[in-house]
């Protein structure tokens, strides 16, 4: 398997069909929130993309809906500071959360960074899972390994995505998967299998749109 598991053989044919027309709908800014008083209200369900800084959350954002510059990507870690809010249709809520684990950021500006996304995956009511985004290049990292334990502490759902699949060599692929799967188990919040996908290349995207609309349906 040239890219580990296929993400669509997760999926009927239904389902991923689901998945291509949502995400070929209308995707808008929503809000972009320093503060919680900032937040959306809203009654959408909600999906959250988090990763360490630079792993590619705008990019994969901006793949899986065919726009170049809805989110706005850098190369520079540490420059989304706001959670960033996407309506998708009207059918599914968004949310780009700051990055984790830049360490040239001042300790002042990690600290506020932190405690908005903290107070954001505990209090989200409509918050239906978390796109945990995990560098396919470097596997779980402690800072990856601490995000893991707090959704589990505080029972939000999470499905690893392992980035940019596409600068791994073929044969380093499928056993990278197998490698993050297999941590999967010891924690009770994280879906059963990592998932491997390449915004650049446009490999899993399918499948994972087909995850994120089966969200929309369970109200």
């Amino acid at each position: 398997m040239d890219n580990g598991q296929p993400m669509t053989e997760l999926f009927s044919k239904d389902q991923l069909e689901d998945g291509k027309r949502l995400f070929t709908q209308t995707c808008e800014l929503a809000a972009v929130a320093a503060d919680p008083k900032q937040f959306p209200l809203t009654r959408l369900a909600e999906v959250a993309l988090v990763g360490r800084s630079n792993v590619g959350k705008s990019t994969l954002i901006n793949a899986l809906v065919g726009r170049k510059r809805l989110a706005r990507a850098s190369k520079t870690p540490g420059r989304t500071q706001q959670i960033i809010f996407f309506n998708l249709a009207n059918r599914l809520m968004l949310a780009d959360l700051p990055g984790y684990g830049h360490a040239e950021a001042p300790r002042a500006d990690k600290n506020k960074w932190n405690e908005l996304v903290q107070h954001y995956l505990q209090t989200r009511p409509l918050l239906r899972c978390v796109c945990l985004l995990i560098d396919s290049r470097h596997g779980l990292l402690a800072n990856d390994l601490t995000m893991m334990q707090f959704l589990d502490r505080a029972a939000v759902s999470y499905q690893v995505v392992l980035t940019k699949s596409d600068q791994l060599k073929p044969v380093e692929r499928e056993p990278r998967q197998r490698q993050v799967t297999a941590m999967l188990n010891k924690h009770p919040a994280a879906r059963a299998e990592a998932l491997m996908c390449s915004a650049e290349k446009g490999t899993g995207l399918d499948g994972l749109r087909a995850l994120l609309a089966e969200f929309t349906k369970n109200r």
